[in-house]
């Protein structure tokens, strides 16, 4: 199994790149736990690169007349590197009318020499020309060998044991994306892991802030965004908030960077910040899965009460099958353990050996002394108006 370090900058953990072989890459959820034994989940972000000649489809000449119900103009206000998204639904199109939009002249992709350079023009210009965004578009492109929906994770105990389907979690989502088309900075419906798919088209840039500073994160926005705070304390799940790279360094949050090329994964791991642009026209394919390790992140999520239709799932059948010794605890409301983010999931064990408890041993001490270099030393908060 091989792995690989991508970008990584001051203070972060370093995204990973993984090239399974085909073998391995026919037990996802395996696969998975193998990259938390590397380490992976730590960065928040990862990506894997399919086998050579894997492909998900024979062909997509197939998907003109597929059709986008609810395509939706992403609308941007703000300046100085912090911005708000407000979402125009525009009337249903095909993919092929997506696509002679998305290319056309008034919405295409600018001219640049390399990924720094239209990073640049994405945020410089990302108030103006409102792009149109295909999203959450229900269905699958994958041929049935291979299926994203299928993926036998513990997030299928969802499905099995009470038969309820969550349209984009434990069902896939497709996106049609243009050039300046969004996700902003978010983390998945109950801090469930995701996995990305790119189908055709140009790249998907990526930025993500890993577990171990969401806190950070979420004070930072509440400090920039205290109306959005006031009124909904998980404001940032509305996907609405932009808040620019150079805002980040500028504040000491580590962050992470990855462009996903067409036919490659990313995998965001749970409580992983995280927000990106398309380079212009493409198509995506995601949907949520879970591992042991989620269980604790999903007891614990804070979730928006302000919008009904917010996922929300019930921790119960989890808890009562996978940690029955917590479960009356956990009925009683005083199941609430600290979460050690670096820790890999329990799945792992099986590629750690007896080097796992080693490892959650090393992890438990670290944490323990961090936790008193904390408490010990003195910081210097920063103050919002």
């Amino acid at each position: 199994m091989a792995s690989e370090q991508g970008h990584v900058s001051p203070g972060s953990k370093g995204i990973m790149t993984f090239h399974p072989t085909v073998e391995e890459f026919q037990n996802f959820s395996r696969y998975i736990a193998y990259m938390e034994s590397q380490g992976a989940h730590k960065a928040g972000l990862a990506k894997i690169v399919p086998p050579k000649g894997w492909k998900p489809r024979r062909s997509y000449d197939d998907i003109d007349g597929l059709v986008i119900p609810a395509p939706i103009q992403q609308v941007v206000t703000g300046q100085s590197g912090l911005f708000t998204q407000y979402n125009i639904q525009k009337k249903a199109m095909t993919v092929q009318e997506f696509r002679k939009l998305a290319n056309s002249d008034k919405f295409c992709s600018p001219h640049y020499q390399d990924f720094e350079e239209l990073e640049r023009k994405y945020w410089k210009n990302v108030t103006f020309n409102a792009p149109i965004y295909g999203a959450d578009v229900n269905g699958s492109l994958y041929d049935p060998e291979w299926n994203i929906c299928r993926l036998n994770t513990v997030l299928d105990t969802v499905e099995h044991e009470s038969g309820i389907t969550i349209e984009g979690v434990n069902t896939p989502y497709l996106y049609f994306g243009m050039w300046k088309t969004t996700f902003a900075w978010h983390t998945e419906d109950m801090d469930l892991y995701s996995i990305n798919y790119l189908h055709f088209g140009q790249p998907k840039s990526w930025y993500c802030v890993s577990p171990e500073h969401g806190k950070r994160m979420e004070r930072l926005a509440h400090g920039f965004f205290p109306g959005s705070a006031q009124n909904c304390e998980a404001f940032l799940r509305h996907k609405m908030t932009l808040i620019s790279p150079s805002i980040l360094k500028k504040y000491g949050i580590p962050f992470e960077k990855m462009t996903q090329q067409a036919g490659e994964f990313m995998v965001t791991f749970p409580y992983a910040y995280h927000a990106g642009f398309n380079h212009g026209y493409n198509c995506a394919e995601s949907t949520n899965f879970a591992t042991q390790r989620w269980i604790e992140y999903g007891k614990q999520a804070i979730l928006c009460t302000c919008r009904k239709d917010m996922v929300k799932i019930s921790m119960d059948v989890f808890v009562k099958k996978f940690q029955p010794e917590r479960y009356e605890r956990w009925l009683a409301g005083r199941d609430n353990a600290p979460i050690d983010h670096s820790r890999p999931t329990p799945e792992a064990r099986e590629f750690l050996g007896e080097g796992f408890d080693d490892v959650i041993s090393s992890q438990e001490c670290c944490t323990s002394l961090n936790s008193w270099s904390r408490f010990a030393s003195k910081r210097t908060l920063v103050r919002f108006a």
